[in-house]
């Protein structure tokens, strides 16, 4: 070994403001740190929605319980499902992709590195809208009100007549956001594993953790088309007059049923 590569391998690195490392986290591509983060958002949101259905354990003890108002058991019934399914489950299976699979099939790092960082800030901001309806729900200047249409969200529950406020909005936008979001990162999942596997690696040979995510991928990318569509009409019912679920206007109530459970039913 050459007394430079010696002299250079004894350097120490320059230590890192906490400012420092904190941007770089949130300014990362890096697919490892992504995963990471999509690991530790899911823990987070999995404690939380671990405290809601502790609440609703208490409530469901004993009969003619009063822990909670029904009020409160709706919103947390509500939050606790939502939060499970579109930011805990989907969340973790993303960041263990994101860590694992440009490893096992020998790429660099995924296939659209910004998309990738794009897709975590989607979802997360999206669950974050979501909390945030306990703030905001009921306007800027009324008392916050989570939503508590349950977190399938049946017409006409989702209906001004039965969920007046904002709390129904936090909720449909919440889920746009991140629907946007997850499905970026399944294409990103899509597009590395089809085109980045290192030579000799065929879709044979390759390991069955990647072929179990190239799958959810691929039904995730299929699945969030049906949600969204169903979202963006209870948008236009709530804020235009629309009648796409209003059943007094001959509009098919179950039609939101069909929707969204192509998406959980695939899901779940």
């Amino acid at each position: 070994m050459s007394s430079n590569a010696m002299t250079i391998q004894g350097v120490a690195a320059p230590d890192q403001t906490w400012t420092q490392v904190l941007h770089e986290w949130v300014t990362t591509v890096d697919h490892k740190r992504l995963g990471i983060l999509y690991i530790l958002f899911a823990l987070l949101f999995l404690v939380i929605a671990g405290g809601e259905a502790v609440i609703i354990r208490i409530q469901l003890m004993r009969p003619h319980n009063d822990f909670v108002s029904p009020q409160v058991f709706n919103r947390m019934f509500t939050m606790h499902g939502t939060t499970m399914i579109f930011f805990v489950a989907m969340p973790i299976l993303f960041g263990f992709a994101n860590y694992l699979v440009p490893l096992m099939i020998g790429a660099r790092d995924m296939a659209f590195p910004r998309l990738n960082a794009f897709s975590f800030w989607l979802t997360a901001f999206g669950g974050f809208l979501l909390y945030f309806s306990f703030l905001g729900g009921s306007g800027l200047y009324g008392a916050g009100n989570a939503p508590d249409v349950g977190w399938w969200a049946y017409a006409p529950l989702t209906s001004r007549a039965f969920s007046p406020g904002h709390s129904s909005e936090y909720w449909t936008i919440a889920l746009l956001v991140s629907g946007f979001g997850s499905m970026g990162t399944a294409v990103n999942i899509i597009a590395t594993i089809i085109s980045m596997r290192c030579p000799g690696m065929t879709l044979g040979r390759m390991p069955l953790f990647a072929w179990l995510n190239l799958v959810m991928a691929g039904m995730v990318f299929l699945v969030i088309g049906p949600l969204t569509a169903a979202q963006l009409m209870l948008c236009v019912d709530r804020y235009r007059g629309g009648h796409f679920f209003d059943t007094a206007a001959g509009g098919p109530a179950s039609l939101w049923i069909h929707f969204f459970w192509i998406f959980c039913h695939r899901k779940v």
